[in-house]
């Protein structure tokens, strides 16, 4: 069975074009150009996948967003026309599994659907089989083999593999990791992140679980 996509964009000429890939690519796809239809659309109806604008009438792709992730995991890809805006988005905490900036490729965006929908399923991803945090005793294994992380190492890998996918800025992970308030250079999250990057790679040399993205953050992948 084909998997579903929502769009929710309010330029219906982007949002035309976009279905029309996407159904080549064979997927179905729904329109819709209000915010406000939203919910009951997703109260009615199933969908694998939302693509999300920012910007809508009716009611804002943040409020959107926010509405979904009370109740649900749904897939959410947020597009949005300044790249700015992404820091902003991140800082929400939002919980989108991704970030989209205008003008794009239709082809990137169906990249990006793709990518997003196979993480998504964890079941078919052997490295969420290998990769297991024991928060009782801050360990980690990759295989049964110890990686030996520090207590801040053990808690980045925890935020980023926690939700797969999704973007974390340094600030957000500096609040995450540090608690406790203390001033923490965003150079000191890349250095931890280089540490836990090489203990992973030491185990596994040919799959990047932590990926970064200039200028934005870091996430994990498979």
């Amino acid at each position: 069975m084909a998997q579903h996509i929502l769009i929710v964009e309010d330029e219906v000429k982007l949002a035309t074009l976009l279905q029309d890939y996407l159904i080549q690519t064979g997927f179905e796809v729904d329109l819709i150009h209000d915010g406000a239809q939203v919910e009951a659309w997703l109260g009615n109806h199933q969908t694998n996948l939302v693509l999300l604008d920012l910007m809508l009438p009716g009611k804002s792709g943040v409020e959107i967003c926010k509405d979904i992730r009370k109740h649900s995991q749904l897939p959410v890809i947020m597009i949005t026309a300044k790249v700015d805006e992404i820091d902003r988005l991140l800082g929400l905490e939002l919980g989108a599994d991704d970030y989209i900036c205008k003008p794009f490729s239709p082809r990137e965006v169906v990249a990006r659907v793709r990518a997003v929908l196979r993480r998504s399923d964890t079941s078919e991803n052997p490295a969420s089989r290998g990769l297991n945090l024991d928060i009782d005793t801050y360990k980690a294994t990759i295989n049964g083999i110890d990686l030996h992380l520090t207590a801040v190492e053990f808690q980045l890998l925890k935020v980023l593999s926690d939700q797969p996918g999704r973007i974390f800025s340094r600030s957000v992970l500096v609040d995450k990791i540090y608690s406790d308030g203390r001033v923490v250079s965003d150079r000191t999250i890349d250095s931890h992140i280089k540490k836990l990057r090489k203990k992973i790679n030491a185990q596994m040399p040919d799959i990047e679980l932590i990926h970064s993205l200039y200028a934005v953050g870091y996430k994990f992948e498979w």
